[in-house]
């Protein structure tokens, strides 16, 4: 299955071991997928914006998720409370989340009360009423959101190690926007944003679960009635795509001071895009040098030195980029040598690769991580909803099981020596007045 490759009214239905994918394009580009798993009881429903918070410009700066919320608020149908209450009374869960390239809503419900799912969020979609006060209300809720991280050390220090790999752009802004974007947006950047941007060649239908693809395409016609019947709606510009300007990235330091109990940093480089080959060779070093408790930087910070409760490594791509790092909280006056270990780990890897033992058990944890990870039907949902989104086509699983399988030692030493050269960014949230100790040690 191709995002793309088929024409309108046309199904392409995939069957696998325990499950039925199928894929029908309907007018307008709307894309409905669908994927049958018969041994459950339930269903799980999402409507995924190919519109994240990179996508916005400085008249819509922080509009994406500002949109997310007042989705919730009614529309001519339903008031705020009949959204919620319509689920809730089946005791489903509904709700939403934005990202740096797309947004989805979703819904879990029992797989009776899929066609109520499907209404429920299909009208907060196409038919929110976006009302003046209602931005108001939810301008103070994101306020609070937005304090809620500030609050969190470990979270400033992600935003703040975002901000300095990729600087003050869409793409190194927090997705929530910041308090200044938030006061000065108004509802007329917000309905023009949801206008460009919630067309239906830019949304995808996700569902999985016990369910009947002809049944769901049947209700998501009926449900998206007016908007399709519209005809498509000029979309604003389309993703970030490989080929386009690259994207520019800055290494050195950037300080939080706070006066907290602890140091919290964020150490890394651009990583990877979504389609590029080479992330499954890096998502294997990651795993070996910091995904878990057998990787090199936790027993050395942790488990053999006692330095950090936690110390991870992460992997993380978008359409054209990506970003590998490693976070560590520890005691401030550890900082500098949990620093310095970090970066001879990081040269050590990159100097020498991987052993043979650490290549399966880096595998290995890849492996299980994603299989695990497809165990319910939400997981399904978001797997075929992020691929028909974000990437060119929905791979078998068993086909990203012999992608990593195939990761050989020489790959992880030619991604390290290639990503883990690059230089490096880092953000530290603590009790400091001065960053040039840290700026004293990175290369």
């Amino acid at each position: 299955m191709t995002a793309g490759g088929l024409a309108p009214g046309g199904t392409v239905r995939v069957a696998g071991a325990d499950s039925l994918v199928c894929r029908t394009v309907l007018p307008g580009g709307l894309r409905v997928i669908t994927e049958t798993l018969p041994a459950v009881r339930s269903a799980s429903f999402g409507i995924w914006a190919g519109v994240g918070s990179r996508d916005e410009d400085e008249r819509h700066a922080g509009a994406t998720h500002y949109l997310e919320h007042l989705l919730f608020k009614g529309t001519a149908r339903r008031t705020a409370l009949e959204i919620s209450a319509a689920i809730d009374a089946v005791g489903g869960e509904l709700n939403a989340f934005t990202a740096k390239e797309y947004t989805c809503y979703y819904a879990r419900v029992l797989d009776a009360d899929l066609p109520l799912a499907i209404d429920v969020l299909a009208d907060m979609v196409t038919g929110s009423l976006l009302e003046q006060h209602d931005v108001e209300a939810e301008r103070a809720v994101i306020l609070e959101e937005i304090a809620m991280t500030d609050d969190d050390p470990s979270d400033t220090a992600h935003e703040a190690f975002g901000l300095q790999l990729f600087g003050d752009t869409p793409l190194g802004r927090p997705v929530l926007g910041t308090a200044d974007s938030i006061n000065a947006i108004g509802r007329e950047q917000i309905a023009e944003h949801y206008a460009a941007r919630y067309t239906p060649e830019n949304l995808v239908i996700a569902a999985a679960g016990r369910l009947d693809h002809d049944e769901v395409l049947e209700i998501t016609e009926r449900c998206f009635a007016r908007v399709l019947r519209d005809g498509t709606a000029p979309a604003g510009p389309r993703l970030p795509r490989p080929g386009g300007p690259p994207v520019r990235t800055s290494a050195g330091v950037r300080l939080v001071s706070r006066p907290i109990e602890q140091a919290n940093l964020v150490l890394g480089c651009p990583g990877v895009g979504r389609t590029d080959d080479r992330r499954f060779a890096l998502g294997v070093l990651n795993a070996a040098l910091g995904g878990g408790m057998s990787s090199r930087l936790f027993q050395e910070i942790r488990e053999k030195r006692g330095l950090a409760y936690s110390v991870y490594s992460f992997n993380s791509q978008h359409s054209d980029t990506g970003v590998w790092g490693i976070y560590a909280g520890c005691l401030p006056a550890k900082a500098d040598e949990v620093l310095a270990i970090c970066l001879q780990e990081i040269e050590k890897v990159r100097d020498a690769g991987l052993t043979g033992e650490e290549l399966a058990r880096g595998k290995g944890q890849v492996r299980g991580s994603i299989v695990l990870g497809l165990e319910d039907p939400a997981s399904r949902m978001t797997r075929l909803g992020k691929s028909e989104l974000v990437y060119p086509r929905l791979e078998p699983v068993d086909e990203i099981l012999a992608r990593i399988d195939a990761v050989t030692l020489d790959d992880v030493a030619e991604v390290a020596r290639a990503i883990l050269a690059r230089p490096m960014a880092l953000a530290v949230v603590g009790p400091y007045d001065d960053a040039g100790p840290f700026e004293a040690l990175l290369p």
